[in-house]
């Protein structure tokens, strides 16, 4: 198994570097946004990982992948205003590490930058590698585009 990091562009997000953190920071404002609907989008876009019965709470959200069973992702560290790490579980056939970093321009405008670092197989990598990489700038670009409260 192979160590790949996917490092997403720079995103400029016009809000509040706190406003930002402690929205991210608590998984259960996932949930207003990964709906049903929006899950089955996804898994039209990505046939091969099809994700349902999403819940989350503050600290991890649970789902099921497919034919690969139950999943989780955990908030493992909180550098506040700066880092929020995040770290796979369950069945999922790839172990992921998830950095989102953000980083105060000025008072309302805050730069963002995601990073996935995976240990997969080779097969799981021409799987999905290239679809990881589309995904971690597009989830950027999402994140970015959130209407933070």
């Amino acid at each position: 198994m192979g160590v790949t990091k996917y490092v997403s562009e720079i995103q400029h997000v016009n809000h509040n570097i706190e406003i930002i953190y402690n929205y991210l920071s608590n998984f259960e404002n996932l949930s207003k946004y990964l709906t049903d609907d929006i899950l089955a989008t996804l898994s039209e876009k990505v046939p091969q990982i099809k994700i349902e019965n999403f819940e989350s709470d503050s600290d991890s959200c649970r789902f099921t992948v497919g034919s690969f069973g139950n999943a989780e992702i955990r908030i493992v560290e909180r550098e506040p205003y700066k880092t929020i790490k995040v770290e796979s579980g369950g069945g999922l056939p790839i172990d992921l590490t998830f950095w989102i970093q953000l980083l105060p321009v000025e008072a309302y405008l805050t730069k963002m930058r995601l990073t996935l670092q995976t240990e997969m197989g080779m097969m799981v990598k021409m799987m999905v590698g290239n679809k990881l990489e589309q995904g971690i700038n597009q989830l950027a670009e999402t994140l970015a585009r959130l209407p933070y409260k």
